[in-house]
């Protein structure tokens, strides 16, 4: 299938679609060429408005917290990333050596960023309708899912909830960043008396969710295990994945 039916639109200047698909990586090896990070930046705001006005209207009686519940699921990385498999964004991907090597093509954290700045592509070449248009598109799948269990990946309120339930500390968070500010990375730990989460993002808000979903998933395993000392976090979770420790 080709990539403009899949996607559901045609490109006027295809220029914006190539830069949609360039990512830093491949930058620092050409000359320090433009990426799609100020994209990402855009198309971040475009698909935020796109569902938050599709939300709005389509469920006048729903309350806000729920609203905004369903909104951040279906903006999330793993929704995008899917949307942007689905469409074979992966393959088309301008990727540096080292992230070719390392599976960038199926990173959901570049697949989503990807997505975002194609988002912003039709927005720049299209227009605002085109723009929704795609949006809604590709995401009503995910928003009426997200409308049926809102909150389902509002991972910080669940961690603080589970974390009550077995009586432990509530969580705490820290947060740093790296990066210019159009391209701007946070890397957020989770502590439940010990650290045993982490994530990083384009913003704060998505590097804790993603440090309290791999908390949640230690917590959910059914054991008291935090990561021990010698343990890195990221051992800690996935034994708490496979049940691996007893």
């Amino acid at each position: 299938m080709a990539l403009s039916e899949a996607l559901g639109y045609d490109f006027v200047d295809g220029s914006w679609f190539d830069l949609a698909l360039t990512h830093r990586s491949w930058c620092a090896e050409h000359g320090d060429a433009p990426s799609n990070e100020r994209l990402e930046f855009l198309g971040d705001a475009v698909l935020g408005l796109s569902i938050t006005d599709s939300l709005f209207n389509d469920n006048p009686d729903t309350a806000e917290g729920d609203l905004a519940k369903a909104r951040a699921e279906i903006v999330s990385a793993p929704v995008l990333a899917s949307i942007a498999r689905a469409i074979g964004l992966g393959p088309l991907l301008r990727l540096g050596k080292g992230e070719e090597l390392s599976g960038g093509r199926e990173k959901d954290s570049i697949l989503a960023d990807a997505m975002e700045a194609v988002i912003a592509a039709v927005y720049l070449d299209g227009g605002w309708e085109a723009a929704r248009a795609l949006v809604v598109r590709h995401l009503s799948g995910a928003s009426v899912q997200a409308q049926s269990t809102p909150g389902e990946r509002d991972y910080k309120t669940r961690l603080q909830e589970r974390a009550a339930e077995m009586a432990l500390p509530a969580p705490e968070y820290d947060i740093s960043s790296s990066g210019p500010d159009h391209g701007r990375r946070f890397m957020s730990t989770v502590r439940v008396g010990k650290t045993i989460g982490r994530g990083t993002g384009r913003s704060k808000k998505q590097a804790q969710q993603q440090a309290a979903e791999e908390a949640l998933t230690v917590l959910n395993s059914g054991q008291s295990a935090f990561a021990d000392d010698n343990e890195t976090v990221q051992e800690a979770a996935a034994s708490a994945r496979s049940g691996g420790s007893q």
